[in-house]
């Protein structure tokens, strides 16, 4: 495998190996040693495991990138959940049912090169288009990116937010471990979240979370009417949508195509969302790479739903917020840690009732 991943980096002009290391416990001690931007860990590796070396690393070196590599079955994926809540900025599942060396080469170059990359321009400190902001700033895109954003339609009182919508890629285990939890028990809208994971890593990553939750938290189902307080995870290798209508709203699952090379996509799940509630949306997106998220979130602003989105300097990735933030279509741009109590003041303040105090962190 190491030989595989070496020769599908050096292939690509831009990265360098700049070293291996034969088990776990000397990979924390190379670091210094090397300065590698990013580091790749397998979960399992003689004398210490992933685990314990992502843990060791992530005592000495808190932002240094690090990518798991994993087995898309129960086991791996409860495992590579366990390296993502403890640090681990994104993973990578091995190339199975190849047929040649070669093969397994290009699917590396084609999935894991881009992860690198986009992990590696955060660090690189890239130059951004929305300005870094102290607290929570208004989106303000330059008068270039917003020549072709409509205003969002004014649709005279104020009517309440009817859902939750979140989409969230890269570094979204983590945040929506952060932002979760902190929703309060009483929580009037349904939650419904698109997190771009394959097949039963999505259960996991339900199952996990709804221990430290106050709402119950599953796996999306093909069928049931969403409810308020409860919180759906889009299945991997599905799309989930909003049916029916305010009074039933139904999620069903499908394997139409994918968007923006997603299975489950952001879009998907924000225009069904539109269909069903209007403008009573706040949609928000997390950290992650890519775009996915950006076409239906410009729909929801243009129809008058909030949108929100992660800001850059606490995004593992700022691909998917940042596109959001660039287009002008945030009404905020917020670190991670005040997401949750901008969510819960947004939502009851726009219900017309009395907001209850946030404890949160």
């Amino acid at each position: 495998m190491r030989r595989r991943v070496a020769s599908a980096l050096t292939s690509d002009p831009e990265l360098e190996v700049v070293g291996y290391t034969a088990n776990g416990k000397i990979a924390p001690e190379k670091i210094p040693q090397l300065n590698p931007d990013l580091v790749t860990l397998d979960v399992e590796m003689p004398v210490m495991n992933g685990l314990e070396t992502l843990a060791a690393i992530r005592k000495k070196y808190g932002q240094l990138p690090v990518i798991m590599f994993s087995t898309v079955t129960h086991r791996g994926a409860s495992t590579t959940l366990d390296a993502l809540f403890l640090g681990a900025s994104d993973y990578f599942g091995k190339p199975t049912n190849v047929s040649s060396f070669q093969e397994a080469v290009e699917k590396v170059q084609v999935s894991l090169v881009p992860k690198i990359k986009a992990l590696c321009g955060k660090s690189l400190n890239t130059p951004s288009a929305v300005e870094p902001r102290d607290a929570v700033r208004r989106s303000v895109a330059p008068p270039t990116l917003r020549k072709n954003i409509r205003p969002a339609i004014a649709r005279g009182r104020r009517k309440s937010i009817g859902i939750l919508a979140i989409g969230v890629s890269t570094g979204g285990p983590n945040a929506l471990s952060k932002v979760i939890p902190e929703l309060p028990v009483d929580f009037p809208v349904p939650v419904v979240i698109v997190q771009h994971m394959p097949p039963v890593f999505t259960g996991f990553l339900a199952e996990s979370l709804s221990r430290t939750a106050k709402m119950p938290v599953c796996e999306a189902v093909d069928g049931p009417i969403l409810k308020p307080g409860e919180i759906w995870i889009a299945r991997g290798g599905c799309h989930m949508i909003v049916k029916g209508n305010t009074s039933f709203p139904r999620i069903c699952l499908n394997e139409a195509p994918p968007e923006n090379s997603c299975r489950p996509s952001v879009d998907v799940l924000f225009r069904s969302v539109l269909d069903v509630y209007g403008a009573r949306i706040l949609a928000v997106i997390l950290t992650g790479m890519g775009k996915d998220g950006l076409v239906g979130a410009e729909l929801i602003h243009n129809s008058g739903g909030k949108v929100f989105a992660q800001d850059e300097a606490s995004s593992v990735v700022w691909g998917m917020p940042g596109a959001v933030a660039r287009a002008g279509i945030a009404q905020k741009i917020l670190p991670l840690e005040l997401v949750a109590s901008n969510i819960v003041s947004t939502v009851y303040s726009s219900r017309i009732k009395k907001e209850p105090e946030y404890s949160g962190s």
